[in-house]
């Protein structure tokens, strides 16, 4: 079926123009009663978080997003953009895409007094009616709202006419959904300008009588600590926001690492195998969930998912490193590869007191934590009571990042305990996946006060 070209072939189709809120009210439910997910790519908000947004579209509330950095909430806004019809009618040449039925700029307006059914119309797809601003300190009414076009006054136009107005990125965003991100780094007297958008739906730029009506979704985001406490939002603004979602972090281990999975930077490996074992996995998630929980670090400023992701990336190639200059076929990180998640992690938290050397031990400690917690969840130390005793007369194992998989197996090849223990944690198969085994277990009994450690010229020994 040919698109109307027209506003007349338009009435003719009986197309009915929705308003924003009313398209996205209409295709959520028609996702709901299909089953359909909203956020296809968001893990862990399935119980608390989505079906609170649901309620403020359904509700036709514009909607402010509250959590630490790291939480989805841009995504969650971009998101919303698959609620938008797939294209919708616009008078052609339009810079605020105007309902055809009843536009609101004044050459639109203009044209259609002149040809009225005549009026070209073109179609814009959802993509094209979501609009993003981070807001910051310097940002302006005219980035925003809009302002006198110097250009258009040169033209010949006088200060007085409409036309003269070149649109901001709100009134673009007509019949879309605009996002606006940190609201509490915008400054207040353009947090003032943004009063009549939110409840009127009107501009007012330099002064001139412009009524617009605008038609559009407004969704913030904000740092709780900001939005709250610290009184950087004036107390209007905050309630012409109908509902307010507070985000979270992934509340378990398994949904971190989903997470780290989903987002993680993939590239293809001719000729390399690359083997990620769950116990690996586990122990870069609880380096971060500890990390949330230390009070040597800023819980105000958050401990994002990128550090997950980051960390995840940073051990796998480091692991890539290694089989590359072994020449191995098979790529499978260790517990001697955790080194790489310092550099990793450091940018991206912030510490209640400074220090380089300090932020490396706290770091450190995390690691161990995290080898320390995992480790309990797969094994019992009393099951290895075996494997202990051959410490005991006098058995030493040396581990490296840089040591040869098969150096793994031929130490341990006759330890007794060992391969009941490496079966355990499925460390079965090739070389650098038993190499990864023994690394963890091992470390899992030194942290554990079974075995001493020593490390020397970047490489550790196993001991009683």
């Amino acid at each position: 079926m040919s698109k109307a070209s027209t506003i007349g072939e338009l009435r003719r189709s009986g197309y009915q123009v929705l308003s924003v809120k009313e398209e996205m009210r209409k295709n959520l439910l028609r996702k709901i009663q299909a089953g359909e997910e909203l956020f296809s790519k968001i893990i862990g908000y399935q119980e608390t978080v989505i079906p609170q947004v649901e309620n403020a579209i359904l509700s036709g509330h514009d909607l402010i997003l509250l959590g630490e950095r790291g939480q989805a909430k841009s995504r969650i806004a971009r998101s919303l953009v698959s609620l938008l019809d797939d294209e919708v009618p616009a008078i052609a040449d339009c810079e605020i895409y105007d309902d055809p039925y009843n536009p609101i700029c004044k050459s639109c307006r203009q044209k259609v007094e002149e040809q009225g059914d005549d009026v070209e119309v073109v179609w814009i797809g959802r993509e094209q009616r979501y609009g993003e601003k981070l807001a910051t300190p310097d940002t302006t009414i005219a980035d925003l709202i809009g302002e006198v076009d110097p250009i258009k006054v040169a033209e010949g136009r006088y200060l007085s006419d409409e036309l003269t107005i070149h649109y901001g990125l709100v009134p673009r965003t007509n019949r879309g959904v605009f996002c606006l991100n940190e609201l509490p780094d915008l400054a207040e007297r353009i947090q003032v300008g943004l009063l009549n958008i939110m409840e009127e739906r009107d501009v007012q730029i330099r002064g001139y009588k412009v009524r617009l009506p605008l038609d559009i979704y407004v969704v913030a985001s904000a740092n709780p600590e900001d939005y709250t406490n610290r009184g950087r939002i004036i107390t209007p603004l905050k309630d012409r926001f109908g509902s307010q979602v507070r985000t979270h972090y992934p509340r378990n281990i398994n949904h971190e690492m989903a997470i780290m999975d989903q987002e993680q930077t993939t590239f293809q490996e001719e000729g390399r195998e690359t083997y990620v074992p769950q116990y690996m996995k586990e122990i870069v998630a609880e380096i971060t969930h500890l990390a949330r929980k230390n009070n040597d670090i800023s819980q105000r400023s958050g401990v994002s998912v990128r550090v997950s992701i980051c960390n995840y990336e940073n051990l796998l190639s480091n692991a890539l490193k290694r089989s590359v200059r072994l020449g191995e076929k098979q790529v499978c990180p260790r517990v001697s590869d955790l080194t790489a998640v310092i550099a990793s992690s450091l940018g991206k938290i912030e510490l209640e007191s400074l220090g380089e050397a300090r932020e490396e031990k706290i770091m450190e400690k995390l690691v161990h934590g995290a080898v320390a917690s995992v480790f309990t969840r797969y094994l019992r130390v009393g099951d290895l009571e075996e494997l202990v005793a051959a410490f005991d007369r006098g058995l030493n194992i040396e581990t490296s990042e840089d040591m040869p998989s098969m150096d793994y197996v031929h130490q341990v090849a006759e330890l007794p305990g060992l391969k009941e223990a490496l079966d355990k944690i499925q460390a079965q198969g090739n070389p650098a996946i038993i190499a990864s085994g023994v690394e963890f277990i091992l470390e899992g009994l030194h942290l554990n006060k079974k075995l001493n450690k020593d490390w020397m010229a970047g490489r550790s020994r196993y001991r009683r």
